[in-house]
């Protein structure tokens, strides 16, 4: 159950009047927010069918109902309520035992009016951010579902709006952007909305081929036309008649196939090796890169004719930094579809999971938040992912500290001490043990050995933290 209200609502609940008197001040002042009390863990949550909160500070030690059951029961009613417990001394186990039912923050008894204060306003920030969340997922455009793309951001509407616009006609068109910014799905969304999209389309991956193999692939051969060719063979452009082609990472094509490549693109036909007559194709060729052709241009690596006949329309696809708001929609996306390929359908991202993304650099765009939630969903200890589990390697953090990347040492710092330390050595042995059992191809006593630890020691390891020498073979 969710609710659509804009304002900010603070529930307190406690036995003690002065108590609630204090709070429902103290808050009210310095968070700018709706303050209600509850003498009982029963009344408050009678009130939740009528105003329900953003956040609730509620005592753990009540007559009737105490706190930990009235947590279970918010976490059932509505997932998204913040729940921060007030604790006496000689309750602090109690108190512990509410974090790991899913309680945000825990205070002992008297307190820092101030500290209070922010734990309350970051809680307000968290159930926002959860209720934001879960509105962005029912929000997905019919548009979208078409062309897998997933986010609710004005530069990615714009995307997607130019490339419904051309997807109807046969114009070529060069798609420009970073590595991991949906270069590729931008072609496919561009093939599946067009007249073309009842054929298969082609995609050449530029790079991996050497430039004989590539130029023979592209236009097709006949038999004797050189050593090793004992018969026909039907180019790529022939095999894309009528379809759609995509020469991916474009700028990589040596100069020699670039002047076949722009006779096709003239005159729409080929010349395959050995074969002096031409053959008409009916192809639309799209093409991508993330290299700066211009400068290409420049240094005489790539013919500027060929330039403008590829750059008929651009497509530039946004970073996900020009795209930061759809962060949490997409980590979502990405964590349902890994869930269901891995098998862990009950993984959720913590609040305190998805600030930390939201902060993060991402050098390497969506595909790199894929490949970071993918791993997180293989690693994870538990149903929760948290900031511990979306650490990256030293390849996606870049300069590392410890082992651990300096952004998502933001995401530590933000912790109080205790769970922090634990999150940080949770990733870091989950993390050995995945490596070692990578390097050994799940041979357990092998890791062990490796590892220089006994077998008996490297498996309670294993089971501490969910880890299975199967998921590594």
């Amino acid at each position: 159950m969710t609710d659509s209200r804009l304002d900010k609502r603070v529930l307190v609940v406690d036995d003690e009047l002065d108590m609630l008197i204090l709070l429902s001040k103290v808050i009210s002042r310095k968070c700018g927010c709706e303050v209600k009390t509850a003498d009982s863990a029963d009344a408050a949550f009678a009130m939740f069918d009528t105003w329900l909160p953003d956040v609730v500070l509620t005592d753990i030690k009540m007559p009737g109902m105490d706190g930990l059951e009235f947590l279970q029961k918010i976490s059932q009613y509505d997932s998204t309520v913040t729940t921060i417990i007030m604790t006496a001394y000689g309750t602090i186990e109690m108190a512990v035992q509410s974090l790991k039912e899913g309680a945000y923050d825990f205070f002992e008894k008297p307190f820092d009016n101030e500290k209070i204060v922010h734990a309350v306003s970051r809680a307000i920030e968290r159930t926002q951010l959860l209720r934001e969340n879960l509105k962005l997922q029912h929000r997905l455009t019919e548009k979208q579902r078409a062309t897998g793309f997933v986010g609710q951001s004005k530069r990615l509407k714009q995307t997607l709006d130019l490339l419904a616009r051309l997807a109807p006609s046969r114009a070529t068109v060069l798609i420009r952007g970073e590595s991991g910014t949906g270069k590729e799905l931008a072609a496919r969304a561009l093939h599946a909305m067009s007249n073309r999209s009842n054929r298969k389309m082609i995609t050449v991956n530029c790079p991996a081929l050497p430039e004989q193999i590539l130029e023979s692939e592209l236009f097709g051969y006949r038999k004797g036309a050189f050593t090793g060719a004992d018969s026909d063979k039907d180019g790529l452009f022939l095999k894309a008649d009528g379809s759609t082609l995509l020469l991916d990472e474009i700028g990589d094509i040596p100069v020699s196939v670039q002047t076949k490549l722009l006779r096709v693109l003239q005159e729409r036909e080929i010349q395959p090796l050995g074969q002096t007559s031409t053959i008409r194709v009916d192809v639309r060729v799209l093409a991508s890169t993330n290299q700066n052709l211009e400068a290409k241009i420049e240094q005489g690596e790539f013919r500027e004719d060929l330039f403008y006949r590829l750059n008929v329309m651009a497509v530039t696809m946004p970073s996900l930094s020009e795209i930061r708001n759809d962060i949490p929609i997409l980590a979502q996306h990405f964590l349902e579809v890994y869930s269901r390929e891995h098998n862990r359908p009950d993984l959720e991202l913590t609040p305190e999971a998805l600030e930390c993304l939201l902060r993060r650099p991402w050098k390497g765009n969506i595909r790199e938040l894929q490949n970071t939630i993918n791993r997180a969903v293989l690693l994870c200890n538990g149903n929760r992912i948290t900031p511990a589990d979306l650490v990256g390697s030293g390849e996606e953090e870049g300069e590392l500290t410890g082992g651990i990347g300096l952004s998502s040492q933001t995401c530590f710092l933000n912790l109080p001490y205790k769970q922090a330390k634990e999150e940080v050595l949770s990733y870091f042995s989950r993390s050995y043990l995945a490596n070692a059992l990578t390097a050994t191809g799940g041979n357990v006593s092998a890791a062990a050995r490796q590892s220089r630890m006994e077998r008996q020691a490297f498996q309670r390891l294993m089971r501490r933290y969910g880890i299975k020498s199967g998921e590594f073979r």
